[in-house]
């Protein structure tokens, strides 16, 4: 892009969303009258006035074009033309889109407030001008969003049904957070080809802010099978304000919302709340009645959420056959942790010095119990921090042993030995075909 076209094309929308005091609404209600951001600022102070209700709206659009105010312009046109900040496998490009260009996602101006503008990065099969249109590049967009402090379970359904739904056509849209959000983009990723849209992570930061900072591989990986998008500036942080926001562009972007899991409070429920005000479908997985993170979920489908327990529920709101999905679970991982991302070496640190209590029970196990405790004391706190780990790590599905060896790192007559003590006392029962199930008293 020229420096002629930037200025011509891109620096109104840029002065519009800089504006003081403007914000989206505001935003919007002048594109609806005027067009466009360029014809917005030919207007006379007084017919902004008039639009506006507030002649100090106006006169703040009038200072949004004096040359201090353009300084952030000159940042957006270096970002636009310094290379890619990480090395690919296929070529990446950038692109700032605005609500006038092509590659604007129709379904994204449907909405109440659609953000001016978008940042992004991602495969320049994607973004090239010459390109077909990114969104149009899927048999449909499906927003997968749920809690960031899922159980094994929930990480495990985010991966396997966004593997799936991706592997039949569809594209996965999530907001690059931790738990269920980089589950989902990672199983979207699972098996999808370079340069093709898999998924879409819409960040609550500058697109230059990855956030949570240890989901840098991630964003990596997102950006050669899809994109990274976002409305905020460059440079701008985790503020908290800005991520229920940016929520609305996810379920914008899509035409159906599913919640994988959720409390009760959970801010994902925000997010299928947007979902039903823009008119599209929400979904939600149940979970058991004695889980916290399912009581979202469970809520949602109360007030008329689709129930969804097979990946083919989904599709056929898609118009899809519901796909051939024996190979999809095998091609996962068994360990959740290592498909999504682990916490940074200062992280790790902390729990060093701060043990959770999975640490807590695999060195009861392999060490003596400190000496301040007494000695008649030592077995019973050991099997109650042993069993306590272990049934966090079940959650309340029934799992295989195979995948509670991957959430535990016990060995294998370790683990039988602890279910077969949580058996007799009635917390765990073996299920056909090798499967346990926690029990709970309602």
């Amino acid at each position: 892009m020229t420096r002629e076209e930037f200025e011509h094309h891109i620096a109104p929308w840029l002065a519009l969303q800089n504006c003081p005091g403007i914000g989206p609404f505001r935003a919007n209600t002048l594109i609806r009258q005027f067009g466009s951001a360029s014809a917005v600022f030919a207007q006379p102070t007084n017919t902004l006035a008039d639009v506006l209700g507030s002649e100090r709206y106006a006169i703040a659009l009038r200072q949004a074009l004096r040359p201090e105010q353009r300084l952030a312009h000159e940042a957006v046109f270096a970002w636009l033309h310094s290379p890619v900040p990480w090395p690919s496998h296929v070529p990446l490009e950038k692109a700032l889109i605005t609500q006038a260009d092509a590659r604007y996602p129709a379904q994204l101006k449907e909405i109440a407030d659609p953000p001016l503008l978008l940042y992004a990065l991602g495969a320049s099969a994607l973004l090239e001008s010459n390109a077909p249109l990114w969104w149009q590049q899927c048999l449909g967009l499906l927003a997968v969003v749920g809690s960031r402090a899922p159980t094994p379970q929930g990480q495990h359904n985010a991966l396997y049904f966004s593997a799936a739904v991706q592997q039949a056509g569809l594209c996965v849209v999530s907001g690059l957070a931790q738990g269920i959000d980089a589950a989902a983009h990672a199983g979207a990723l699972t098996n999808a080809p370079q340069g093709c849209l898999a998924t879409v992570a819409v960040m609550g930061t500058g697109i230059d802010r990855i956030y949570p900072h240890y989901h840098q591989d991630l964003a990596q990986r997102i950006a050669n099978c899809g994109l990274l998008l976002t409305e905020y500036g460059l440079g701008l942080g985790p503020l908290a304000g800005n991520f229920p926001k940016r929520n609305r562009i996810i379920t914008g972007l899509s035409q159906a919302t599913l919640v994988v899991e959720a409390t009760e409070k959970s801010g994902s429920l925000i997010s299928a709340r947007l979902a039903a005000e823009q008119g599209r479908d929400v979904m939600a997985i149940p979970g058991s009645i004695h889980a916290l993170q399912s009581k979202g979920c469970h809520g949602l489908i109360k007030q008329g959420a689709q129930l969804v327990d097979q990946v083919g529920d989904i599709l056929a709101e898609f118009g899809l056959p519901a796909p051939a999905v024996d190979g999809i679970a095998n091609s996962l991982p068994t360990d959740i942790r290592s498909a999504t991302v682990a916490k940074p070496a200062r992280a790790t640190q902390r729990t060093a010095q701060a043990p959770s209590a999975l640490t807590k029970a695999a060195s009861l196990t392999h060490h003596a119990t400190p000496p301040a405790m007494p000695d008649q004391f030592k077995q019973s706190e050991h099997k109650h921090n042993s069993a306590a780990t272990l049934l966090e790590a079940m959650g309340y599905d029934p799992v295989p042993l195979e995948q509670l060896q991957a959430r535990t790192g016990l060995a294998t007559a370790v683990l039988q030995a602890q279910l077969l003590e949580l058996e007799l006392t009635q917390q765990v029962q073996r299920m056909p075909g090798g499967y346990y199930q926690r029990i709970a008293l309602a």
